[in-house]
C-alpha cells in the first residue's frame, strides 16, 4: 500500500492518548482541510464501488464522519453504529475489546435485512475489535458485510484478521 504524502502529513500522533503508552492517530488535520477530506472521501469509495453496497455502516464517532458522505456518493444509505444506550429503539448489541479497554456498540435491530450489502467504515483499523464487533452487529440484521474501510490501518496489530472474510481498504497503512 503507497499512502498518499498528503495523508500522512495530515494524520497527526499523540503519545499517550487515551492512556499511557497508546500513541493515537489524529485524523482530524485531514478532516479540517477540505482537499485532503474530500480526496479521502474520494479513495474511499473507490476502494468500496464495485463490492455494490446498499448501505455504510459508520462506526461512532468518527466514522459518522466519513459515513456520510460516502453513501452520498455511492447513492446509497447510512446506518449508524453506536456506543451502548445511544439508540432509540430495540437494537443488538455487541460487546468487544479495545488496546485499551472494553466497549459495547449498538445497531438497530431494522437498520438492514437480508436484502442488503453493507460497507463498515471507520477512522482507524487497530487490533480489530471496534471493526470485527460491527460485522457481528450487521451480520445479526441478516445483511451482508461486503467490505471495510478505514483512513489508517495500524497493520503491525494484525486487525485485518479479526475480519474473516471481508475485503478491507485503508488509505494509510502505519508499520509500528
Amino acid at each position: 500500500m503507497t499512502p498518499s504524502p498528503s495523508y500522512l502529513d495530515k494524520i497527526r500522533d499523540v503519545p499517550d492518548f487515551p492512556k499511557p503508552g497508546i500513541v493515537f492517530k489524529d485524523i482530524t488535520p485531514l478532516l479540517a482541510d477540505v482537499h485532503a477530506f474530500m480526496e479521502a472521501i474520494e479513495d474511499l469509495v473507490a476502494g468500496v464501488r464495485g463490492l455494490k453496497p446498499t448501505h455504510v455502516a459508520g462506526v461512532e464517532s468518527r466514522g459518522f464522519l466519513l459515513a456520510g458522505p460516502m453513501a452520498e456518493r455511492l447513492g446509497v444509505g447510512v446506518i449508524p453504529l453506536r456506543k451502548l444506550g445511544k439508540l432509540p429503539c430495540e437494537t443488538w448489541k455487541e460487546d468487544y475489546s479495545l488496546e485499551y479497554g472494553e466497549a459495547t456498540l449498538e445497531i438497530h435491530r431494522d437498520a438492514c435485512g437480508p436484502t442488503d450489502r453493507v460497507v463498515v467504515v471507520d477512522d482507524l483499523l487497530a487490533t480489530g475489535g471496534t471493526a470485527a464487533a460491527s460485522v457481528n452487529l450487521i451480520r445479526k440484521t441478516g445483511a451482508e458485510v461486503v467490505g471495510a474501510c478505514f483512513v489508517v490501518e495500524l497493520e503491525s496489530l494484525e486487525g485485518r484478521k479479526q475480519l474473516h472474510g471481508v475485503e478491507i481498504h485503508s488509505l494509510v497503512g502505519v508499520k509500528e
